[in-house]
């Protein structure tokens, strides 16, 4: 399987494999941890109502596997972390450096980075913006990445300065990344 994920940005610690994965019987097509809607409302069960929420709350992604969430669909800010996919692809997060509430970053700017025990990636604003707060949980526990990449585990909330969805327009709907991703691994 082609180690493309993050090439732009990953440094790897020693040497490290993305092969594996689940193989899909229907199709004979390896899968690594894409959510299947099955999978999905396992996992929604599992979860509390804050964090139900935030699921029905509209994503979008980057081809460098970040993720951003609207919080609702009048707000102009969005909760932006990595998705599953690429904590995956990571392994065990160790580390999780956040930028400074207030601070403003361009898309596709970094404005911080997560460290596993492989490799380290910076991490890329999927949307230019103004920081308006930052997940503490992760400051204390980076693992959390790991079990709730797309939900408690998001890094920073953005506000784009209004509720424009042209700021959106470049990045992938939940059936482009996933085809996307399917596409990565073959």
């Amino acid at each position: 399987m082609s180690s493309s994920f993050l090439a732009h940005n990953v440094i790897t610690r020693g040497r490290s494999s993305f092969g594996g994965g689940l193989l899909n019987r229907s199709s004979g097509v390896k899968s690594r941890n894409i959510v299947t809607t099955t999978s999905f409302i396992s996992k929604l069960r599992n979860t509390n109502n804050a964090t139900r929420a935030i699921c029905r709350m509209k994503s979008y992604y980057t081809p460098a596997h970040e993720y951003i969430t609207k919080l609702d669909d009048d707000s102009s800010k969005g909760r932006v972390g990595i998705t599953d996919f690429a904590q995956s692809a990571l392994g065990d997060i160790v580390f999780v450096d956040l930028p400074e509430v207030g601070d403003d970053f361009e898309k596709g700017e970094a404005f911080g980075s997560v460290e596993s025990v492989k490799a380290a990636s910076d991490v890329y604003a999927p949307v230019s913006g103004t920081v308006t707060a930052i997940n503490e949980k992760l400051v204390d526990d980076p693992g959390l990445v790991n079990t709730a990449a797309e939900t408690d585990a998001w890094f920073i909330e953005l506000d784009t300065g209004d509720n424009d969805d042209e700021h959106f327009d470049t990045l992938m709907d939940d059936k482009s990344y996933k085809e996307h991703c399917e596409a990565e691994q073959s």
